[in-house]
């Protein structure tokens, strides 16, 4: 039976109001096995979201998808959408807490012990992603990469590569929402990982592939439009998340 979580209720969607630093605790405690019984969920498994505010939306529209934020171990405040959102609710984020920093705080922390696998991305990348993050921990006990893709036909292959490999530790790099669509159907059949994370572009933001924008950028709260210049044919998702966010949770606050 699962603690009680301290969260915010976003267009139904439950956001776990931690920070950083302890959003990575939460994680190493899913993956150590002597303390899984606090936290059983899923049997035991772990399946971990990063929502945005473009992905709220998703939820809006796609119930089977909204299900699947609902019950997760952990859904971390990935986008700084959600943190104004929230005080127009009156209520309040410590921080934003991204995918990649948590992703890239955690393997530093990470012992050999704990078997990682990569999944998904373009072809290569997750293998340079896992050459990188060992640079990084030569401790990273990284067992597998895999570039592969959400669709069915699929799944078998890529299933029996991770069983083979038996991670505990399952990043999955499909974008949302297919990364998470694909863990919630499939993690049962991996019995080895104790969490299941959807990553998004995490993988091309750790090789380089993909650039960040200026920090300080991302201390205004100005991500998106860093992301909006580099790559101009994201114009529908930005304004999904810019404009028809905000606008759903003011109907709901007002109502």
């Amino acid at each position: 039976m699962r603690v009680p979580r301290n969260v915010i209720n976003l267009l139904g969607v439950p956001i776990d109001r931690v920070t950083s630093h302890e959003a990575v605790d939460l994680l190493l405690q899913f993956l150590e096995s002597g303390r899984l019984k606090r936290f059983f969920h899923m049997g035991g498994q772990h399946h971990v979201m990063t929502p945005n505010s473009e992905m709220l939306v998703e939820a809006t529209r796609d119930k089977h998808f909204k299900k699947i934020l609902q019950s997760t171990s952990l859904n971390i405040p990935d986008s700084v959408g959600l943190l104004y959102m929230a005080r127009v609710m009156g209520q309040k984020f410590p921080e934003r807490v991204t995918g990649v920093d948590t992703v890239t705080k955690l393997f530093k922390k990470m012992k050999d012990h704990h078997p990682v696998f990569l999944l998904g991305a373009a072809e290569g990348v997750a293998a340079k992603a896992a050459t990188k993050l060992k640079k990084m921990n030569p401790q990273l006990h990284i067992v597998g990469t895999h570039a592969g893709n959400p669709s069915d036909k699929d799944a078998d292959e890529i299933i029996a590569k991770i069983n083979k490999a038996k991670p505990h530790l399952l990043l999955v790099a499909f974008g949302a929402p297919q990364q998470d669509l694909w863990i919630a159907k499939h993690l049962y059949s991996i019995p080895s990982v104790r969490v299941a994370m959807g990553v998004g572009g995490t993988f091309d933001f750790i090789t380089g592939r993909q650039k960040r924008a200026p920090l300080w950028m991302r201390k205004a709260g100005l991500e998106w439009l860093g992301r909006l210049i580099r790559q101009p044919t994201r114009v529908g998702r930005i304004f999904k998340a810019v404009v028809v966010f905000p606008y759903l949770v003011l109907i709901r606050r007002f109502r």
